[in-house]
């Protein structure tokens, strides 16, 4: 800073402006940009610019916008004015304190916290402001600087209570249980219970507004961490800068002004996680919106979590079947693969969802189903499917609906991921999908800008590749010496107009392990689900396929290729040759074969019976209009009569020629 700069800040220093005076500075410069270059100009007159002095800016600035021109300092006077800002801001935080008691404080004690808060603080006088709380219980808690002293029996009660179910857990736990131990835990517990000093540090807000809360002060907090105010309602870092915070607040914040106080509780935001989670519906937060109760955590999972290594994870090859027929023939998903899941709205892709996760029952696979900006009648229509076919039993809704704020909206995502985790660390597969990643970055983008983030491409902030990169990156199938859980995603992205060139679109694209693209015109058409063969693609491939549905499928995905192209040649043909008549009949077959009913999935076995037969041109001849309900009623004649086909297709996982002649024979007996 030059000289002339800071004889300017000690100016306003020894003037005392208050902060009302240098908004209203700070306003007319950043509004009115004419304003400081008229002051700077030198061909305005001393009279003139005295005139603008006057006119715009409060009286007691008067002194300070002349000595500014005269010295040329007008282009520093906003950063000038910004300093001040920050003096006034720690002159704030440091000579002001809070206490909160029961019991009113005796004038000796007033005393004694005075002159404490002085010593420890500040040399000068200090404004003490006295609260009465009785949610304390008794003891009272001091709020002076960055520092809160907690000397309360309701904190004290609640470290007690901590304290004596993590010994109860393990007294219970142990084989051989005495209940003169639990007395004996109680006793020294009780006997031991004093009013404890717990030094925290704390902050204060100097803005608040739209669920974004500027804090100052709280130098060694970090990212991600959860921050209390003191009307109980949390919040997540977000923001470190300089001199202050960001933080996003995680409820209302009615009750919460300038100069009110944020405390620090140490740890990363996360959410409370157990086996009890199966079957409910939680908010962002974890909490249960179903009605039906509390939900007791057994462990605390952080909802941001570095992504398991590479030497962590094994090869994904086991496959995770969808029970679609066009998906787990042509774009198989193993177990630990990420899938995108695109489309115009009202394609379909939350069915393909729901659909899999219905055909997970028995599979020995916990289901994660996160709603982000959806209505909330719309999770509720989700929710009842899901109890209709039994799918609740193994399943876990998160939802941040349309009505939440951004925030919940964000975080959703990761504490679903969180929970997933939790029951991957058992060991379990776990299958999650994210409905949908494109309103979950337009709540980002929106928390962003408040923040005051600088807007990138379609006012994305800068990192909104990163925000679903690390989300993503977390499912993974871990090797046998870290569990041998895993967990898949299946995210899901809107397009618009079936534009997949889009921003967020081809993020996620580059980020996942294939697509599945529907396509509207193939919905409006009646072609369900609408999956465009062409532009959808798994990476994985054959590797999650067992071997039967590997032969089964063989190319099916070339001849429904060959079927398009020539389809659009002949389109206008009058005159066809036998071999292209029986190419285009055998594609008309392949595609009505693969049309499915809604909450329909088809077992691995059905799969590989339909598609060999299929491949083998045991369908041809079948009339398009007839082929659904015949393919039903064999199916119906095969469980009856071909149980052992059945059998050695979900045993072996192989498709033999022996098996192939048996279905072929089986299925020429139904036509007789």
């Amino acid at each position: 800073m030059r000289d002339t700069d800071k004889e300017l800040l000690d100016l306003l220093v020894r003037k005392d402006i208050p902060r009302e005076d240098i908004d209203l500075a700070k306003g007319v410069l950043e509004t009115c940009p004419d304003v400081a270059e008229t002051l700077a100009n030198p061909l305005v007159t001393s009279d003139e610019k005295e005139a603008v002095i006057n006119k715009l800016f409060p009286l007691s600035m008067g002194k300070f916008f002349h000595s500014a021109v005269k010295e040329k300092a007008v282009d520093h006077i906003p950063e000038i004015l910004e300093d001040y800002i920050d003096i006034l801001i720690e002159k704030q935080g440091s000579i002001k304190a809070v206490v909160r008691y029961v019991t009113p404080l005796t004038e000796v004690q007033q005393a004694d916290l005075k002159k404490f808060i002085m010593e420890r603080f500040v040399k000068e006088d200090v404004d003490i402001e006295y609260r009465q709380d009785p949610d304390l219980i008794g003891g009272f808690i001091l709020n002076a600087g960055d520092v809160e002293y907690d000397r309360s029996y309701r904190t004290s009660l609640r470290a007690m209570r901590e304290t004596l179910q993590s010994k109860a857990t393990e007294i219970t736990d142990s084989e051989d249980v005495d209940s003169g131990d639990i007395i004996s835990v109680l006793k020294t517990e009780v006997k031991d219970f004093t009013v404890k000093s717990g030094e925290t540090e704390t902050g204060f807000i100097t803005r608040i507004g739209d669920g974004i809360a500027r804090v100052h002060g709280m130098n060694s907090v970090m990212y991600g961490e959860l921050v209390e105010f003191e009307t109980g309602v949390r919040g997540i870092v977000q923001n470190l800068e300089e001199k202050s915070i960001g933080v996003v607040l995680l409820g209302d914040d009615h009750g919460l002004t300038e100069g009110s106080t944020v405390v620090r509780t140490g740890k990363r935001a996360g959410v409370g996680v157990s086996d009890e989670l199966l079957g409910r519906v939680v908010d962002a937060l974890g909490s249960p919106i179903d009605g039906q109760g509390a939900i007791r955590a057994d462990d605390y999972f952080p909802i941001e979590r570095e992504a398991p290594g590479v030497i962590e994870r094994k090869s994904v090859n086991v496959p995770l079947q969808t029970g679609i027929l066009a998906i787990d023939a042509m774009f198989p998903i193993g177990r630990g693969q990420r899938e995108l899941i695109i489309g115009d709205r009202q394609t379909g892709k939350t069915s393909i969802a729901v659909d899999t996760i219905i055909n997970q029952k028995g599979q020995d696979v916990i289901c994660i189903y996160v709603a982000i900006g959806q209505k909330n009648s719309t999770v509720a229509q989700v929710v009842n499917t899901l109890k209709k076919y039994g799918a609740m039993d193994y399943s876990v809704v998160v939802c941040a609906s349309a009505s939440d704020p951004a925030p919940f909206q964000y975080i959703a995502p990761y504490s679903g991921t969180a929970m997933a985790e939790y029951f991957m660390s058992k060991g379990k597969d776990v299958l999650i999908v994210y409905d949908d990643l494109s309103k979950h970055a337009v709540a980002y983008r929106a928390m962003s800008l408040l923040l005051h983030r600088p807007p990138g491409r379609e006012a994305y902030p800068g990192d909104v590749f990163y925000l679903h990169s690390r989300l993503l990156e977390r499912s993974s199938r871990l090797d046998d010496e870290h569990g041998g859980g895993s967990l898949t995603a299946l995210p899901i992205i809107e397009t618009l107009a079936g534009d997949i060139s889009a921003y967020i679109p081809t993020n996620v694209i580059s980020i996942t392990d294939g697509q599945i693209f529907l396509e509207s015109e193939l919905f409006n058409s009646g072609q369900r689900p609408a999956v465009n063969y062409g532009l959808s693609v798994s990476r994985v491939g054959g590797a999650a396929q067992t071997k039967a549905m590997k032969k089964a499928a063989g190319n099916l995905r070339i001849d429904l290729a060959q079927f398009k192209e020539m389809e659009i040649f002949t389109q206008f043909s009058s005159e066809l040759d036998q071999t292209t008549t029986d190419l285009l009949n055998h594609g008309h077959m392949l595609t009505e074969l693969l049309k499915q009913p809604l909450y329909h999935p088809l077992p691995h076995y059905e799969q590989v019976i339909l598609l060999y037969a299929a491949q083998h041109g045991l369908f041809d001849l079948i009339p398009l209009k007839e082929l659904k309900d015949y393919t039903s009623e064999l199916m119906s004649y095969i469980r009856s009569y071909g149980q052992d086909i059945i059998e050695e297709i979900e045993e072996k996982k192989v498709l033999t020629e022996d098996l192939g002649e048996r279905i072929e024979r089986i299925v020429t007996a139904f036509e007789e």
